[in-house]
């Protein structure tokens, strides 16, 4: 039986499909389109999905949509009335969409799958993302949270999963929201909503967390058990088309950052504080939590599961033993659990749990481009390259990797979900002092203070960092212990902001953050094992089994898909060498491309 689900309009519409409970295939539109966080239908991704799968669409059983559109629509309304005449603009501009697409969506998947006689289903919002969150993981037991912005109504779950069931202990519904309430700390400091999020979390251990107790006081009225309210007076996503208000201006005394201009002293106050309150908020749900469910372990979803600085400090707590977090945790995933939902909730098939092993398949889901399609490209486009074998590319990358070079890594099926697990990924040295700047300013075309993830062998990460604990989504942020850090001088230790970034503080300084954490990223050889070889040669001829890890991809713009796209970014950025599976491309053998200005300038602002 197969099952496809979809996600569309609102945040990063993706498709995924299952056949009889066996994730088979996820995507997000994006890669396809090449805009980021496309929301529109998932068009191109659906038909990567029949084509790379081989599924025709009269072999599908179900289509699933992710939400329920008109219990969203209920809450447009519900809304605007509670607040009116406040929000009428923002009312007026979103209407039209909703007649326009979501109340449609039924007629939207017949007309674009092509076919009229499939059953067509829907979830709810935060059912999906629990659904991603539970089915996958490698537990019979567990606790759910889930935490967003906003789905129909909901904004936080507390749930109970066992076997093929979760129930639902628990909700928090909008206007109340962590997750929107860190985005108004995103737009306030000038990064873009449903997308900088992470940039506020990099940006956090350059300042100093110093508006925390002012956050908690006026903002957000949080319980003991962290349940909560936002004091709504300061905000303006309910009624307007802004995050915050004069209010939240006059709290702070400063205004909103003007996006693209410099980073200033309170930006990275308001980033460290609302951090800080954050992870103080989301510890407090979580023990609360572990009172409702009698399991040693905890499994997230919902876009805050993306914040790997708190999931770290939840993880080493031990408030739960095992944490397993979806690794498409926002909206894509959604996808993804509504399929799931349809196999295990709504036709009751049993779930089987294999220990320590989920069935996400190293979130692999995506298109893989066989050798034959990489040749004809290659051939195609007269572009100059080896071919190697496997032993021979590992051996030759680690060896460029030592040589300070900087590598596009291409093979295998593309990842699902943000982050780039090997499979789409520049490669770089962890001990070069320099290649966090070059890579920031010469390759991703980016903020210098963005932090680069560690790839090491999973076997090493407690040789490294303080909890012994696998990481395989990098979705869990750690500390380096104490004996791998290097002393700073009392003058470098009174540096503040940005005069933080180019202390010297580990013998990994590519990848230790100004506060000695990392957000890991392990890798095992069962799961990768093209990528597990590369770091491990590079292993045996430095002693280091940690490199750099960063997507492939420029600021502003999606995760490469295709060899084309790679081949793209390659020649318009500063990397030395490209990887496409058993070929190697060097740049200085290549007919070079006249720079395309405008091709950069139009990631600029994401």
């Amino acid at each position: 039986m197969y099952i496809l689900g979809i996600s569309a309009f609102y945040h990063d519409s993706a498709v995924a499909l299952i056949r009889d409970g066996e994730i088979i295939y996820a995507a997000q539109e994006e890669r396809f389109t090449r805009k980021k966080h496309d929301s529109e239908f998932p068009e191109q991704a659906l038909q990567n999905c029949f084509l790379s799968t081989g599924i025709k669409v009269d072999q599908l059983d179900y289509v699933v949509f992710y939400e329920k559109p008109f219990l969203k629509l209920d809450r447009l309304l519900a809304t605007y009335m509670q607040f009116a005449p406040r929000g009428l603009i923002s009312f007026l501009k979103a209407i039209p969409i909703w007649t326009k697409q979501k109340i449609f969506i039924k007629e939207i998947i017949k007309e674009k799958i092509g076919s009229s006689d499939i059953p067509i289903l829907f979830t709810i919002h935060h059912e999906s993302h629990i659904a991603s969150a539970f089915f996958p993981s490698p537990y019979e037991n567990a606790a759910i949270v889930t935490v967003d912005g906003v789905g129909e109504w909901d904004t936080l779950t507390i749930s109970e999963g066992s076997g093929n069931d979760f129930k639902i202990h628990q909700k928090i519904s909008f206007p109340h929201s962590l997750g929107l309430l860190y985005s108004a700390f995103t737009y306030f400091t000038g990064f873009k909503v449903n997308s900088g999020e992470y940039k506020l979390m990099g940006l956090a251990p350059y300042g100093k967390p110093k508006y925390k107790d002012l956050i908690l006081k006026e903002l957000i009225d949080v319980k003991p058990d962290g349940s909560f309210r936002l004091n709504l007076k300061y905000f303006n996503y309910h009624i307007g088309l802004t995050m915050t208000n004069k209010k939240f201006d006059r709290l702070f005394n400063t205004t909103r950052r003007r996006p693209e201009s410099k980073i200033r002293p309170i930006d990275m106050d308001l980033a460290a504080s609302i951090q800080k309150a954050i992870e103080e908020i989301i510890e407090k749900i979580i023990i609360h939590t572990r009172t409702l469910v009698n399991s040693d372990n905890l499994c997230l979803a919902g876009g805050v599961a993306l914040n790997c600085v708190a999931n770290g400090k939840i993880l080493r707590k031990q408030i739960f033993k095992n944490i397993w977090i979806q690794p498409a945790a926002s909206d894509a995933g959604g996808a993804l659990g509504a399929a799931l939902y349809v196999w295990y909730r709504h036709l009751k098939n049993p779930r089987t749990v294999i220990e320590n092993k989920d069935s996400q398949r190293g979130s692999f889901l995506g298109p893989h481009y066989t050798k034959t399609k990489i040749t004809q490209f290659l051939g195609s486009n007269n572009i100059k390259h080896i071919e190697l074998t496997r032993p021979e590319m590992t051996r030759r990358i680690a060896e460029l990797l030592k040589d300070q070079k900087v590598v596009g890594f291409f093979q295998g099926k593309m990842e699902f979900g943000p982050r780039a697990l090997g499979s789409r990924s520049i490669l770089a040295d962890a001990r070069s002092e320099i290649m966090q700047s070059i890579m920031n300013l010469k390759i991703k075309f980016r903020e210098s203070f963005r932090p680069f993830a560690p790839s090491l062998l999973v076997e090493k990460v407690g040789d490294f960092f303080d909890f012994n604990h696998p990481s395989p989504y990098m979705l869990l942020v750690y500390d380096l212990n104490n004996g791998k850090r290097k002393n700073i001088s009392e003058k470098d230790r009174a540096k503040t902001g940005l005069d933080k970034l180019n202390i010297k503080r580990s013998d990994i300084p590519a990848i230790t953050h100004v506060d000695y954490s990392a957000r890991i990223h392990t890798v095992d050889r069962e799961v990768n094992p093209f990528y597990y070889s590369v770091i491990q040669e590079f292993y045996k001829l430095t002693g280091c089994p940690i490199i750099i890890n960063t997507s492939f991809n420029i600021r502003g713009e999606p995760i490469v898909n295709s060899p084309e796209d790679a081949y793209r970014c390659f020649m318009r950025t500063n990397m030395d060498y490209l990887v496409l599976e058993d070929f190697l491309i060097e740049k200085q053998k290549q007919d070079f491309i006249e720079t395309d200005e405008n091709w950069i300038r139009e990631f600029e602002l994401d």
